[in-house]
């Protein structure tokens, strides 16, 4: 996963997620390579891509995720250590 990035958007509930998701993909070349359910109604969604495309995209899809509900983190990890992949297929 060499010059590549993870964004993940967490949300409470998952058409928050979906509202985030589809607005970060249309923002930027990035893929959405999963999403997981948290617990308590929380979900967190996957993206990878170029260091830059996933902040933009991570950041839209904040954005409109607030704007239908509760988003309550952010996270962009550039270059993620290749031993990450082996946590969750949605990784890498």
């Amino acid at each position: 996963m060499a010059k590549q990035a993870l964004g993940m958007i967490e949300t409470t509930g998952l058409t928050t997620l979906l509202e985030a998701a589809d607005a970060a993909l249309k923002a930027a070349d990035v893929t959405m390579s999963g999403w997981e359910k948290v617990g308590s109604g929380m979900v967190t969604g996957f993206f990878l891509g170029d260091v830059a495309a996933v902040k933009a995209a991570v950041e839209a899809g904040a954005e409109a995720g607030s704007q239908i509900g509760s988003v309550n983190a952010v996270q962009v990890i550039p270059r993620p250590h290749d031993d990450l992949s082996g946590l969750g297929s949605y990784i890498g």
